[in-house]
């Protein structure tokens, strides 16, 4: 069985990179895209701004206490969409299997590739010296022979890095990985391994797949594939997404019920637009929290029926909200998303969009 040769390219600060290049002034100071305003959030921030601690997700009032000289620019999406197209346009100069993860990352399976390239970081080399020379930008880099392993990679040696884990050097770097960098290991989960005494990949490893399926379930078991250099996902050239919502940040945290009553309306409506206007159905509806210490919860209710009007789906966006306490817990966010299409014409519809220009994260 031939190895398969994966590639992950990671633009650096994409949104915050883009601007610096189309506005000179802005080279080597420190920037946020996102707005500036009370409510506001870090959608991305340069390396300058990074130097200070300041973060994507991150609350622009607390990025400007971190670094002062913090300079808000407006996101341009159109723009990135664009120059990600273009990046795209060089992907494909090489492979058409091509999994894109977002807008400034995605997996490349070059193991058989139109250049006839026979290594793989030579590939990803000249991916990066294309980006930089025809659209002025900084990509990272990561090789190896599984997603996993790639994506790890090309976080190693960031900004500009390129990094390759072969496979008779992969158990070596992943004993000594810091469990915060797994894939899918975010801060909660984070907490949780710590507590069991696991700090890094040599401890996951050292780990029963019964242990770790009982403490965290079906992905206990990813958990154990990952400590052992084992991914068998592919590159999947379509990525479909079975979901569309939208969320609202709200101008001031709430808590009345009257108030939270009102801002769930707001957002149905907008849900059922843009299920309309996407032609999605789905029957989970999922309700995502944010409260005013930033924790996040989300609840969800499937039904037998497809969830496409207002009439359906705000009375059910009541019934989730009612397991929420947010008396002592004032909310900063309200979200709300159907999923779980039952046709593939459906899946080929689903998106996730947001009402303001941040990221959000579902852990």
């Amino acid at each position: 069985m031939t190895e398969r040769k994966i590639i992950h390219i990671d633009m650096d600060a994409f949104y915050a990179s883009v601007e610096q290049r189309d506005h000179p002034e802005l080279r080597g100071k420190p920037i946020a895209v996102g707005h500036a305003e009370e409510r506001g959030v870090v959608a991305a921030a340069s390396y300058e701004a990074r130097r200070y601690g300041v973060r994507s997700a991150m609350s622009s009032q607390k990025a400007k206490r971190l670094c002062p000289s913090l300079i808000f620019i407006p996101g341009r999406m159109e723009v990135y969409k664009e120059v990600s197209r273009q990046i795209h346009e060089i992907f494909h100069e090489y492979t058409d299997v091509i999994e894109p993860i977002s807008l400034d990352e995605a997996f490349l399976d070059v193991t058989d590739n139109k250049p006839g390239i026979p290594l793989a970081v030579d590939i990803a080399r000249e991916i990066k010296r294309k980006i930089r020379s025809e659209l002025n930008l900084v990509a990272s880099a990561g090789v190896s022979y599984n997603k996993f392993l790639a994506k790890i990679a090309s976080d190693y040696r960031k900004p500009d890095g390129l990094c390759t884990i072969h496979p008779d050097q992969a158990l070596d770097f992943i004993a000594r990985l810091p469990i915060e960098s797994f894939w899918g290991v975010g801060p909660v989960t984070a907490k949780r391994m710590h507590l069991l005494g696991i700090h890094n990949g040599a401890q996951l490893r050292a780990r029963s797949l019964e242990m770790l399926t009982r403490e965290f379930g079906k992905v206990g078991a990813v958990y154990y594939d990952f400590a052992r250099g084992i991914d068998l996902r592919p590159v999947e050239a379509v990525r479909v997404r079975k979901s569309i919502g939208c969320e609202h940040t709200l101008e001031k945290d709430i808590n009345r019920t009257s108030s939270v009553i009102i801002e769930l309306y707001h957002v149905a409506v907008e849900l059922v637009e843009r299920l309309k206007r996407k032609d999605f159905r789905g029957n989970t509806l999922t309700l995502k929290i944010k409260f005013h210490d930033f924790r996040q919860i989300t609840r969800s209710i499937t039904q037998g029926q497809e969830l496409t009007e207002l009439s359906v789906i705000l009375p059910l966006a009541k019934q989730l909200l009612r397991e929420v306490d947010y008396e002592e817990h004032p909310i900063r966010l309200i979200g709300l998303s159907v999923s779980n299409p039952r046709d593939a014409e459906a899946d080929r519809h689903g998106v996730w969009e947001q009402l303001s220009f941040e990221f959000s994260d579902w852990e």
